[in-house]
């Protein structure tokens, strides 16, 4: 039976796959991208441009375009659906009937819904005729995206086209996991060879007959080259089933010797075939030879991929690619394109640098931003554009898998390759162990226990007679001295208490031999506890003490707790005042944990003084931290003075999710729904509500990107940055299935949900 959905609906007239044409893909795509970030109140459905009637139509409309009859039949089928609140054109000349296309205008004539398109061609010096049709389109919306500065400012200067109604969005690419060339290469076994690629529907405009004459002068130097030629040739050029272009291709191989240096991969590959070639790829030949190309997929798949380029000039290449991420030669040179190959090839370091600049430049042009900026304009033409809503990602653990070896969970990573040099450090294991509890409690996935064991036997390695902890081991398994001796480790110590007690909290669903471990430690540590004194690590240690206490009602532990907290207060009423209802004279880093450990002092104890500071408290961070209905985390720049304006650039994903979890912690003591709507307001920092309206982690492997910029974001993915990113992601899970009563939350003994 055919579920009936009230979502909203975006109608995408374009071609469509299995169609192939780089229209058809760049929809497909555009719709994956929007979709991954907003299809939980989002359907995208396809009209799809046909060249003849189709027997069994696949999509939702369908639209023949050699009919004139047909556009205004299509626009009406899409009117009589109410829940279509938008039709977004690809618009390509070529693609309509008539002149110009002008067949398009019967249906723009007939369609009742709001409009929009992405114009795939800008053509610059155009005449009356042209000039005049284009306006003509645009007085039928007001609003069309293009995809290069260049093409906005042709729309401006020579069509009259009012700037405010130009929408640039980058062309898509995908996120992918980074690798040198040298580790993807294996897969292929071409590891031996330097690679240089090209690829898509070949046609004259590739003129790879420029790479191949290119390549005939560098093996002369380099004889160990691989020459990729990826793709299929374009369907409309094979004519009674002969391939003139791969003929003439294949002829010139054999006039110049290249057999032993050439392949020719004649498939269309699926995205993540050519994706893994672009990762094994030295440097990438991009060969086209039309002047006026205002964009290219191909060359930005090829830069997301961390390419090194070597790139005729078109307006796109001119316009994204810089000397840090690759050479730009004249159009059909093929002694220019040989020689800056050379010099790529001869220099491996800079083949490196160049493909990272390049891959960190096309983060900004994901799918997944890509379709933040086109709903930012959608927005501003549908009715009632609150109830478009951010659907959360599927939580990937492979990130966090890959940075764990047998010892621990590594420190940094140079964007997602683990820095084995960082060692690892004993606030990162607590912080994972702690994820991967909430993620079993949630999964019961058995290939947890593992890594759950890994980090509790790094804690447990780190600790010393006294029950404290050292912070540092380097790759070697070997205690570095320096770094352990800090005159204040207690932030790190107390963030061990914190995940041992969430191990003891899980006591009844983890293995019997993972808890006895977690409390030996976690009991040997008592004896420093109570002589905690940095407000952080008290709140840490609290929140371990308080998921002790749940598990295990001690009234040692609820002494400890009131005793810690009473200096926590104590530096309270020292430093509060009216407006400035806080612990100490600056806001820092992790404040949400201060207001959490008044609340779990309240619970444990039920004196009203911690209840009265936890919520003025927290009343007080969130009024610095959710501005005009966004989250801002404090900057780490210079923190957030008392008296002083707040940094406005530099934020960090541990901010954001220790918001979410201090949210969560009161929103289960006293059910105030503004507390989750904050959550929610909190997390969507990471899904792309941020001031570069970037989505803060990757969608492949779960990393969480290290830092929001002011212009840039750190793509580094290390251990903080993703386990914070994991555990944010987890508690809004737990929110999703007890709204919708999958799970219960769990109770403590005191009767309030407690936060694990």
């Amino acid at each position: 039976m055919k579920t009936i959905s009230n979502k909203s609906k975006i109608v995408f007239l374009s071609t469509f796959p299995p169609t192939q044409c780089g229209i058809a893909t760049y929809t497909q795509d555009t719709i994956k991208g929007i979709t991954n970030v907003f299809g939980k109140s989002i359907t995208c459905e396809i009209c799809e441009l046909v060249d003849k009637p189709k027997a069994d139509p696949t999509q939702a409309f369908t639209l023949n375009t050699r009919e004139k009859a047909e556009y205004a039949k299509a626009a009406e089928e899409i009117n009589k659906d109410k829940n279509v609140k938008l039709v977004h054109i690809q618009h390509e000349f070529g693609l309509f009937g008539g002149n110009y296309g002008d067949h398009l205008l019967d249906f723009l004539n007939a369609i009742k819904k709001p409009l929009t398109y992405t114009f795939h061609s800008v053509i610059p010096n155009p005449n009356n005729e042209l000039k005049t049709f284009v306006k003509l389109l645009l007085s039928y919306s007001n609003s069309v995206f293009v995809m290069t500065n260049q093409s906005k400012e042709i729309l401006i200067k020579d069509y009259d086209i009012d700037e405010d109604i130009i929408t640039t969005v980058p062309h898509g690419t995908h996120i992918v996991i980074y690798e040198t060339p040298k580790q993807a290469k294996v897969k292929f076994d071409i590891q031996n060879k330097i690679v240089l690629s090209t690829f898509g529907l070949l046609g004259e405009g590739k003129n790879i007959e420029t790479g191949l004459q290119a390549l005939a002068k560098i093996v002369k130097k380099e004889p160990d080259v691989l020459y990729l030629v990826i793709g299929k040739t374009h369907p409309n050029l094979i004519k009674d089933g002969i391939d003139a272009y791969r003929n003439k291709l294949e002829a010139l191989v054999n006039e110049l010797n290249l057999h032993n240096n050439v392949r020719f991969i004649n498939r269309y590959l699926d995205i993540e075939e050519l994706l893994e070639y672009l990762k094994a790829t030295d440097i990438y030949l991009f060969t086209s030879k039309d002047p006026n190309q205002a964009v290219s997929g191909t060359f930005a798949y090829a830069m997301s991929c961390a390419c090194p380029m070597v790139a005729s000039k078109i307006p796109h290449t001119r316009e994204v690619l810089t000397p840090d991420s690759g050479i730009l030669v004249d159009i059909g040179n093929a002694d220019q394109f040989a020689k800056a190959a050379l010099k790529l090839i001869a220099n491996e370091n800079l083949r490196r640098e160049m493909g990272i600049n390049a891959f960190t430049k096309m983060r900004a042009s994901s799918w997944e931003n890509a379709g933040l900026i086109h709903m930012d304009t959608y927005k501003k033409l549908i009715k009632n554009p609150s109830d478009i809503k951010y659907s959360y990602p599927d939580i990937q653990l492979r990130h966090i898998k890959r940075l764990t070896t047998e010892l621990g969970i590594i420190q940094f990573s140079k964007i997602s390759v683990p820095d084995l040099d960082s060692g690892y450090t004993l606030d990162d294991n607590a912080r994972a162990l702690i994820a991967f509890c909430m993620h079993y409690k949630l999964t019961r996935d058995k290939d947890n226990l593992p890594y759950i064991l890994i980090y509790l036997d790094f804690i447990e390695r780190c600790q010393k007679p006294k029950g404290n902890f050292i912070n540092y081991v380097d790759k070697e398994n070997r205690e570095h001295v320096e770094q352990n001796a800090e005159v204040n480790l207690e932030d790190s110590n107390a963030r061990a208490i914190w995940a041992l007690g969430t191990v003891i909290a899980n006591a009844d669903i983890l293995p019997e031999n993972i808890s006895k471990k977690a409390t030996k430690c976690f009991l040997n540590s008592l004896k420093w506890i109570e002589n905690i004194q940095s407000p952080r690590a008290i709140g840490f240690a609290t929140k371990g003490l308080y998921l002790y206490h749940y598990a295990i009602p001690n009234l040692y532990v609820a002494a400890i707790i009131n005793k810690l907290n009473a200096k926590l207060l104590a530096n309270y009423e020292d430093t509060a005042s009216e407006d400035w209802q806080w612990f100490e004279n600056y806001l820092t880093y992790g404040n949400g944990i201060l207001p959490e450990s008044m609340l779990y002092a309240y619970l444990i104890t039920n004196k009203a003084v911690y209840k009265k500071a936890a919520l003025d408290s927290l009343d007080f961070l969130m009024s610095k931290t959710f501005i005009d209905g966004n989250f801002k985390a404090i900057s780490n720049q210079s923190w957030y003075h008392k008296g002083s304006e707040p940094q406005q650039y530099g934020e960090q994903p541990i901010d954001v999710t220790y918001t979410i979890q201090t949210l969560n912690a009161f929103y289960n003591a006293f059910k105030t729904p503004e507390y989750k709507h904050k959550m929610k307001i909190a997390f969507n920092w990471f899904l792309g509500k941020n001031h570069l309206n970037q989505i803060m982690y990757n969608p492949v492997s779960g990393g969480g990107y290290d830092g929001l910029e002011k212009e840039t974001i750190n793509l580094n993915q290390g251990a903080e940055s993703t386990v914070c990113y994991l555990t944010a992601r987890l508690l809004m899970e737990k929110f999703a299935l007890s709204e919708l009563k999958i799970i219960p939350l769990i109770k403590s003994k005191t009767g309030v949900a407690i936060n694990l």
